[in-house]
């Protein structure tokens, strides 16, 4: 027997023999703002059986739906006594009904999910409203809307399955439709995974996990540079894309020239900076600093700083200490440092023959190595470092310069 009959929201309840007793709060709050978007309308009906005591109803599918109408209910959106419309079933089959409709269920086809937003976007929709009327979240409907940028061609091949969507949502890393189905072509079948076809979209652009972008200060400081981004929404590893690779090496070029003038005062005879170590640098003959002893002012201040740092640490592991502790140990620690290198210096003659090298090392940090004699032979390993080449200015031989603890 089915029927549809008319219920009041508050004689419904759920059924205990309903398969399905979890749901995420999330999920019944777009829920609720998808019927509240249609008019507090119910696209499908309940499907009930009666219930222990007169006139009261269990829902046998639609636990859902029932849990969002009473979030409507306790909003003051809808009344406790709401008319909803239900479709009545036997008792006898209510477990088969209700696990029919939780495992039968199919899911909306990620193209046919695209189609229909896109359709509203069109229609002048923004991002929040499409989610709620889809009851989804404003992440997908991002995700669905990206795929405009990839070909009908791979759209097609997604929907005969000749494609995951996982390969398909690598290709809106790129605007070329044609090139993204040249890139689907050209790879073998067992190559077309989506890193892959991520990385042939994008040979010309430089990811955010580049050690270049790192070095320089991420995408903000590139964009704020003038530089493009492409963003892609299906990568999570990364925020990004930098489309000016010129403007990136142009900013490692000038943050590698501010340390390397920096360094030139010191006196060393060269001082040279490279996008990458210079090959070869570490068999080459090297000038180590010397020690030198503190004035009695350095020595003071060290003795000073270490047994503030020694107290302060004491405090910390003991839980005793200022929600400050943490950065004025670390302000100590530099401190520390600094007086630390006052006691090494390199002597007038390996100012006068020796040289320094700036660059980024294999993580991207920047990498100063100082006191190399550069062969007569020696050549530049990049374009880079011809490019940051400068003499540096010759020094009073008293003059000591900074240097950096042995290796």
């Amino acid at each position: 027997m089915t029927d549809i009959i008319t219920v009041a929201l508050s004689k419904l309840d759920a059924d205990p023999r309903n398969v399905r007793k979890t749901y995420s709060a999330e999920g019944i709050e777009a829920l609720a703002a998808n019927i509240r978007a249609d008019g507090y309308r119910l696209l499908q009906n309940l499907v009930v059986r009666k219930g222990d005591k007169k006139g009261r109803y269990f829902v046998v599918a639609g636990g859902r739906r029932l849990a969002a109408l009473s979030l409507l209910t306790e909003a003051g959106e809808i009344a406790k006594d709401y008319p909803v419309e239900c479709k009545e079933r036997e008792g006898e089959i209510a477990t088969e009904i209700s696990l029919a409709e939780n495992v039968m269920r199919e899911d909306m086809h990620p193209i046919d999910q695209y189609e229909a937003f896109d359709a509203l976007a069109k229609q002048g929709k923004d991002i929040a409203d499409i989610a709620a009327r889809f009851g989804t979240t404003e992440t997908v409907v991002r995700k669905r809307l990206a795929l405009a940028r990839v070909s009908p061609v791979l759209l097609q091949h997604f929907r005969d399955e000749n494609m995951s969507f996982a390969q398909l949502s690598a290709f809106t890393v790129s605007d070329d439709r044609e090139r993204q189905v040249a890139v689907w072509n050209s790879l073998t079948s067992w190559n077309r995974d989506p890193h892959s076809i991520r990385r042939a979209l994008t040979e010309e652009m430089i990811p955010a996990t580049d050690k270049r972008v790192q070095f320089i200060g991420g995408l903000a400081a590139y964009e704020e540079a003038g530089g493009s981004v492409k963003r892609d929404l299906f990568d999570d590893r990364n925020a990004g894309y930098a489309m000016d690779a010129a403007l990136v090496e142009k900013l490692v070029a000038e943050k590698l020239e501010t340390a390397a003038a920096t360094v030139r005062a010191e006196g060393w005879k060269w001082v040279e900076c490279s996008a990458t170590a210079p090959a070869g640098y570490h068999a080459m003959k090297r000038h180590y600093p010397e020690d030198f002893p503190l004035s009695e002012e350095d020595q003071a201040a060290l003795d000073t700083a270490q047994t503030e740092y020694d107290e302060l640490a004491e405090l910390i592991e003991s839980g005793m200490a200022e929600d400050e502790a943490e950065a004025k140990l670390s302000d100590l620690e530099k401190r520390i440092d600094t007086l630390n290198t006052r006691s090494e210096a390199y002597s007038p003659e390996a100012l006068e023959q020796a040289g320094t090298f700036v660059f980024l090392d294999y993580y991207g940090r920047l990498a100063i190595e100082r006191g190399f004699m550069k062969p007569r032979r020696w050549e530049m390993s990049t374009r880079t470092a011809k490019a940051c080449r400068a003499p540096a200015a010759r020094q009073n031989p008293r003059h000591r310069a900074s240097a950096i603890p042995r290796r």
